[in-house]
């Protein structure tokens, strides 16, 4: 019988990215599509990256890999 393992998650990992030091990088959300129609403040406020929390990262530490 095959051994059981934790896939990583696909979706999660196209929107996180790990960096050097250890902290997952992770975009803002709302900024993937459909963004003609929102208004400009919103899109600049997007493109700026932030790190993951460390409560969300032992939270999704599984599913990252």
């Amino acid at each position: 019988m095959a051994k059981v393992t934790q896939r990583t998650h696909k979706g999660t990992a196209k929107v996180c990215k790990a960096r050097p030091g250890g902290t997952i990088k992770i975009g803002h959300p709302g900024t993937r599509h459909n963004t003609g129609k929102k208004n400009a403040a919103s899109n600049r406020c997007g493109r700026t990256a932030s790190m993951l929390s460390k409560a969300d990262y032992n939270r999704l530490k599984d599913i990252i890999k």
